[in-house]
């Protein structure tokens, strides 16, 4: 689901799990074993690790989970609640999940002053990016488009959402995600599991520590030269995502198309930040907030910011010189460590 994967773990091998069920007898709780558990999901992969003293294997019920979800909120299924609803007027959710994302979606669409509207799925899908291709991208007509945008024109409840406008259509694809890494999380919670990672196209959620009390490490990508780190992070009871355009766009006709698109003027963004991420309490809330934050821009994001103790940000962005520049806000400075250090084990 997610627009584009702006993340990769740099963390240590580890013991992958038996599957037996098997009690580590003797060993103190910061000593268990690290269960590793991979898979496919969602057009991107997901990466589990997590310390259970009975050494058991998940790997079933998290694909469940997530085959789960897609039923709900995947745009690339026909049949999916989402879909369903972008083809009426109204719907009835049969999962637990399409609401709270519309909860927050609610949330951060008024937070950001509509920076975040899951509604610009008409524009999305125009200049090409979303499950249907579009054959002329150059032309998009953005002022009728602009016409069916706006999170305004959803109304919803728990049982149930309605649109108060005909053709309006929503796209969960940049909050989506974030909330599937959250619900892996609270099943390994609810197995008595309290030290994990979880991360799904990039996407991350982590609780306690490591053994030996070390932190979970997770890599920024760089955003000139894809594929290697920009800096490293150090996390416990956080989770992270990013936003960027540097990954997911294309060229026609001579002109470049980027995925991250405005919801109030229609067009794709043209900016001097190259990637945005952002730290919350769990997944989904970074996750909103990342694209958003991208839009707003370096110095409207740092103020917003500055006024919210749940949210950090770590922003890469090219000044008036052209120098590739980083800026992380207080919360969050103290765990990152960049350039060539960023590949030191900490």
């Amino acid at each position: 689901m997610r627009h584009a994967l702006l993340l990769f773990l740099a963390l240590l091998p580890s013991a992958k799990a038996d599957g037996q069920g098997k009690e580590q007898q003797g060993l103190p709780p910061n000593q268990l074993p690290l269960t590793s558990v991979n898979g496919v999901a969602q057009g991107t992969t997901y990466h589990v690790k997590y310390y259970d003293s009975k050494n058991r294997n998940f790997k079933v019920q998290i694909d469940s989970i997530l085959a789960d979800f897609d039923r709900s909120l995947s745009l690339y299924r026909q049949d999916s609640e989402i879909s369903e609803f972008n083809k009426t007027e109204s719907f009835t959710f049969r999962s637990p999940y399409f609401y709270p994302v519309l909860k927050k979606s609610k949330e951060v669409y008024e937070a950001t002053k509509g920076a975040f509207d899951p509604t610009v799925m008409p524009l999305v899908e125009a200049y090409g990016f979303g499950a249907k291709r579009a054959k002329d991208p150059e032309n998009v007509n953005v002022d009728s488009l602009l016409k069916l945008i706006g999170f305004q024109n959803i109304q919803f409840d728990a049982s149930s959402v309605k649109k108060t406008k005909p053709y309006v259509r929503l796209d969960f694809n940049g909050i989506a995600q974030g909330y599937s890494v959250d619900l892996v999380g609270a099943f390994l919670q609810k197995k008595g599991i309290n030290r994990f990672m979880v991360e799904i196209g990039g996407e991350i959620l982590c609780k306690g520590m490591k053994n030996e009390g070390k932190s979970w490490v997770a890599g920024i990508e760089n955003p000139l030269r894809p594929g290697t780190l920009f800096s490293t992070v150090k996390l416990a009871d956080r989770a992270m995502t990013t936003a960027g355009n540097y990954r997911n766009h294309f060229e026609k006709n001579g002109q470049v198309f980027n995925h991250i698109i405005n919801p109030k003027t229609g067009s794709m963004e043209q900016s001097s930040v190259l990637s945005v991420t952002v730290f919350a309490p769990d997944a989904i809330t970074a996750d909103g907030y990342d694209t958003a934050f991208f839009l707003m821009g370096l110095e409207e994001t740092k103020q917003f910011v500055a006024k919210r103790k749940d949210l950090d940000v770590y922003i890469i962005y090219s000044d008036a010189s052209g120098k590739i520049n980083p800026y992380a806000s207080d919360g969050i400075r103290d765990f990152i460590t960049e350039g060539k250090n960023a590949l030191e084990k900490k």
